[in-house]
């Protein structure tokens, strides 16, 4: 419905009917409507599935892992995206396939009960389907599916800090460690709370990668001849013949006005002069602070008028969740919370938070380490067709402007960096995959670096979901921290 420069959301018509402004058709304010399936059933609607199946099969590996490491017993759709990154995907499945299988403080259905309320807060069906079921093989109570009025107090009781670590972490304090261990009957001790609490990242992360990557359903129960019914509020039918597009609409007007070779040298050739400007001289640390702030005040502007209004949750994915509404404000916008930056240098990944949760809740840190690692570090020397090109400064620049969301400040880097490498549709895109998934469409997927391959668009989502999950453990872990000082 976004598509002109006025807005368009529909404009209310009475209680229960809104007008379209964009076609000026009534619509009911809750519907179900029948929307056909995808013509092709690979495992991702942005990625052509010839490309997916051949890095499946060149490489075996892929099988000897999903053997030995998946839950499900398949090679389900999110491995098939992240088998284009093999060496990634054996750290990934290794460390989730601990989080759900191996020794722990949490019962088995505890951590599915878990990852289903944690893909909630981003309406993820696929996960919560796939977690239903893992559930219910794992000894689950049938009628916890019901909804949170049928489960444990004690689960109950992870609801606020789900949607704080879902939506602005930065809000955790050690006041909500405390509520939590210190609730008699139903309190968490602190290891079940700090694998709670990795649950809770890793399946806020995912829901980025599933959305970002346009994983398709493994199986959609609703379906019939072809077509899927599905719930839809503010929603127009005129929307399915433009993609169902939310995102801002005066960034439509950007997208192909440079040709895309062009946009690849321009960004190489802003890579080889910001590497010549470092080796001659350095920012103060004034100067620096200044670029963050700056950064930090930028990113409001990224996404603006197409998220101001609430995505109001379907009945069935809301009943694993409170508070549906809640979701993320931008850190800089803080208003009079006067909530200080986060200087990663004063609790770091690497000093303070590996420490802890391996202290905790054993041997998980080494996985999750070994996993940021791996991401932050992978590379092939390629961007596009160019061969032989070092891609460090463009990886730390998409892991920092997640973390710049998130109120995370590195005093050792110069966030003027970011402005220069990440085009304005590849922030946009960013800031959608990492602070609303469930709005990310195929468009804003196609808009940034299209002379780029599909695997390293997979690799940038991978960067994005781990910076996602480092941020909310940062905040977390820090407030156990101070709970225990």
């Amino acid at each position: 419905m976004n598509r002109s420069s006025s807005s368009s959301t529909p404009a209310t018509a009475s209680a229960d009917y809104l007008l379209c402004t964009n076609c000026r058709k009534v619509l009911r304010k809750e519907k179900r409507i029948r929307v056909s399936q995808p013509s092709t059933r690979g495992p991702s609607a942005f990625i052509p599935e010839k490309e997916v199946v051949q890095a499946n099969t060149v490489d075996e590996r892929t099988n000897l892992l999903v053997e030995e490491y998946s839950t499900s017993g398949r090679l389900d759709n999110i491995t098939q995206v992240m088998s284009l990154h093999a060496q990634y995907l054996e750290s990934f499945l290794r460390s989730q396939f601990y989080m759900l299988r191996m020794d722990g403080p949490l019962p088995l259905p505890y951590r599915h009960y878990i990852a289903i309320m944690a893909a909630a807060r981003h309406q993820c069906s696929y996960l919560i389907n796939m977690h239903v079921d893992e559930f219910l093989k794992t000894g689950g109570i049938a009628e916890w599916l019901n909804g949170l009025e049928y489960v444990p107090q004690r689960l109950k009781n992870l609801n606020e800090i789900n949607k704080l670590l879902a939506h602005r972490p930065w809000l955790i304090t050690k006041d909500h460690i405390q509520k939590l261990v210190k609730t008699g009957e139903n309190n968490w001790s602190l290891p079940e709370l700090v694998h709670a609490v990795v649950l809770l990242a890793h399946y806020h992360a995912l829901a980025s990668f599933v959305f970002g990557s346009g994983i398709n359903p493994e199986r959609d129960p609703d379906t019939s001849n072809g077509f899927r019914l599905i719930s839809v509020n503010n929603f127009c039918v005129c929307d399915l013949a433009n993609d169902n597009n939310i995102e801002n609409a005066s960034l439509s007007s950007n997208f192909g006005i440079v040709d895309s070779l062009s946009e690849l040298e321009a960004l190489m050739e802003r890579m080889k002069r910001l590497q010549e400007e470092r080796e001659d001289e350095e920012a103060s640390q004034e100067e620096m602070t200044t670029r963050f702030e700056k950064e930090q005040k930028e990113s409001l502007f990224v996404v603006s008028r197409a998220f101001d209004d609430d995505i109001v949750s379907t009945s069935d994915v809301s009943r694993y969740i409170e508070d549906p509404g809640f979701g993320y404000k931008d850190f800089a916008r803080r208003g009079e919370d006067h909530l200080p930056t986060f200087r990663a240098q004063d609790y770091t990944w690497e000093n303070h938070g590996f420490s802890l949760v391996n202290r905790l809740y054993s041997d998980i840190g080494h996985l999750l380490d070994e996993k940021f690692r791996m991401v932050y570090n992978l590379t092939y020397n390629t961007m596009a067709t160019h061969e032989d090109v070092d891609t460090t400064m463009l990886r730390r620049a998409l892991f920092n402007y997640v973390h710049c969301m998130f109120g995370i400040r590195y005093d050792d880097y110069d966030y003027g960096e970011v402005n220069q490498l990440l085009e304005r549709s590849l922030k946009v895109y960013i800031k959608t995959v990492t602070c609303y998934p469930e709005r990310t469409t195929k468009r804003m997927y196609d808009s940034y670096w299209r002379q780029f391959k599909h695997s390293e668009k997979v690799h940038v989502n991978l960067l994005l979901m781990e910076a996602r999950m480092q941020a909310e453990l940062l905040y977390a872990l820090r407030a156990i921290t101070r709970h225990l000082t």
